[in-house]
């Protein structure tokens, strides 16, 4: 009978639900890789996953017969070729409106306020997507509309992780709060008697994809409110293949 691990892998902390294990775990170490780091050691593996380097080993060998993953000449290993077809197989079937609205419609239904994507657009942000609030009173903000950069949580959000030419992203005190917290909550910051809650999106790249926000009057903002766009935020990052900072 399999010794059973002391310490459960990040597969099964996160297992699916009726899938298999091996699988889980198997899937688990090709999401190690990411663009910071796309080489990684077995050892590093297996302290990413929390697999056991011989239960590792064993996985990355079936991995490496499929093509997911390439053992470079030092030992070390790779996205491999087949990964490489399955990220062009993406690519061309995906559609950023259909991975977003989804989360904008649930977060509106279950806030019962208004919910958007924001993304950068030169100087200022443009409203990619919206979903209204059921609510008679609230902001007219439509889908394509310009929004300025410095006012606004949506706007404060894309600013917090704009680098400058230096590199260096920028250090005051709001900017250092989203990017400490992943969220900011303020009322009357673009207009008088709107208020609004925003939570940064990232991409496979690790960059920032855009700004989720929910808006709403001065006079319903309610701090319950800020949880839920964070958690949307954190599971449309995991969607587009993005991991939201801890």
């Amino acid at each position: 009978m399999p010794r059973k691990a002391a310490h459960a892998s990040l597969a099964d902390e996160h297992a699916a639900p009726g899938g298999a294990a091996a699988v889980d775990r198997a899937l688990s170490l090709l999401m190690a890789f990411d663009s910071a780091q796309p080489v990684l050691s077995l050892a590093e593996l297996a302290a990413r996953t929390r697999l056991h380097k011989s239960t590792a080993l064993r996985l990355l060998a079936s991995l490496e017969h499929a093509g997911l993953v390439q053992r470079l000449a030092d030992g070390r290993y790779a996205a491999g070729a087949a990964a490489i077809r399955l990220h062009a197989a993406h690519a061309a079937a995906f559609s950023l409106e259909a991975v977003v609205m989804p989360v904008l419609r649930q977060l509106a239904a279950h806030t019962r306020e208004s919910a958007a994507f924001h993304v950068r657009q030169n100087d200022a942000r443009l409203c990619l997507y919206r979903v209204d609030s059921p609510q008679p009173i609230r902001d007219h903000i439509r889908a394509g509309d310009l929004l300025p950069l410095k006012h606004g949580v949506g706007g404060r959000v894309i600013s917090a992780y704009a680098r400058r030419a230096s590199g260096a992203l920028p250090t005051d005190a709001t900017s250092l709060r989203i990017r400490r917290d992943g969220v900011i909550g303020l009322t009357d910051d673009r207009s008088e008697g709107v208020a609004g809650i925003s939570s940064p999106v990232f991409d496979a790249a690790g960059e920032l994809a855009g700004a989720l926000t929910l808006t709403m009057p001065t006079q319903r903002y309610t701090e319950t409110h800020v949880a839920p766009v964070r958690a949307a935020a954190v599971a449309l990052t995991t969607q587009l293949g993005g991991r939201f900072p801890a």
